[in-house]
């Protein structure tokens, strides 16, 4: 059985053929099939809001405010954030921050420190 890759944009599964693209019926996002052979082959690449290569055990810091989902408290701007790890998702770094603890944040709100 040919197995379809999933969707680059969301990972779901239950992409299908439609003439020459891939398309995902649950994001609406559409591919070329040639793009994802090619995209199999390249590893992802995390940058900051500078276009800056991340990588995991970096330093980063904060460049905005950042209010704290489920709380009242804020990760103020200049916050450093030591050691951080990179994965796939919408907010694509993993960390602890002293005074909140683990959280997630987005790449495009920390520069490389």
């Amino acid at each position: 059985m040919n197995a379809l890759p999933k969707c680059p944009q969301c990972s779901s599964e239950y992409t299908y053929e439609q003439g020459t693209v891939y398309v995902c019926p649950e994001c609406a996002h559409e591919w070329s099939m040639d793009a994802a052979s090619d995209s199999a082959d390249q590893k992802r690449v995390w940058r900051d809001a500078n276009g800056n290569e991340l990588q995991d055990g970096d330093s980063v810091t904060v460049i905005k405010d950042l209010k704290v989902k489920g709380s009242s408290s804020v990760v103020k701007v200049g916050t450093k954030v030591k050691n951080i790890r990179l994965v796939d998702g919408d907010h694509d770094i993993d960390c602890k921050i002293d005074g909140i603890g683990a959280m997630q944040l987005k790449s495009e709100f920390v520069k490389k420190a």
